[in-house]
């Protein structure tokens, strides 16, 4: 497993994060994230599922992997992530798609927490489709970062889905799927990512640290 390392490579504080469905691990906004989250201490380790790293060879642009190979992927970067013995803590987590991704294997896994960025409660405009079944039941402790505007789910869809009490949802006023603000709203993209980062770091190293 191939990484994009961020941060000291001796943190007790490890996440690995996973891209969404249409960029790649170095896009921009996700390396901004990882930065900033690294920048307090902790090691972000970025990863690419298959379909992705095989466009970086070829250029050729092709559609996310099978539901399966997304997750086999998931658990090697996991496996990866986390040498035997280790004392380290490890978060889990990504945009869109990788956080959906993360979310189905991060109880299993027995990972310290999960953080998703922008979750595709439903693909836009279907809101009767839900990528909810799970979430339910899930026991990992959880913040997912949400846009007011995004498609994928907006407040007043998400308010009535049956969650675990392991999950908060952290609204971004005026965001949309990639949690930026329109310029007449008042809020910028840099305000929104400086939240984001310190509620992701806050969540990682918790009140003891």
């Amino acid at each position: 497993m191939d990484f994009f390392a961020s941060g000291p490579a001796r943190s007790k504080r490890t996440l690995v994060l996973a891209h969404g469905a249409g960029a790649p691990a170095d896009a921009p906004d996700l390396v901004a994230l990882a930065e900033g989250i690294a920048a307090a201490g902790v090691r972000v380790l970025r990863f690419e599922f298959p379909y992705m790293a095989a466009r970086r060879v070829d250029g050729a642009r092709r559609g996310p992997d099978r539901q399966p190979v997304l997750l086999d992927t998931w658990r090697e970067a996991i496996e990866a992530a986390r040498p035997p013995r280790s004392t380290t803590r490890l978060f889990i987590g990504g945009r869109s798609m990788g956080g959906r991704m993360a979310s189905m294997v991060a109880d299993e896994a027995g990972v310290a927490g999960l953080l998703c960025y922008g979750y595709p409660f439903h693909p836009p405009g279907q809101p009767d489709r839900l990528r909810t079944a799970h979430l339910a039941g899930l026991r990992t402790p959880t913040r997912i970062f949400q846009g007011e505007r995004d498609p994928f789910g907006v407040p007043a869809e998400v308010e009535g889905y049956t969650l675990s009490d392991a999950i908060e949802v952290v609204w971004l006023p005026d965001g949309d799927h990639s949690l930026r603000p329109r310029k007449t709203s008042g809020f910028t993209a840099a305000g929104h990512l400086q939240t984001v980062v310190e509620k992701s770091v806050a969540f990682i190293l918790g009140p003891s640290d």
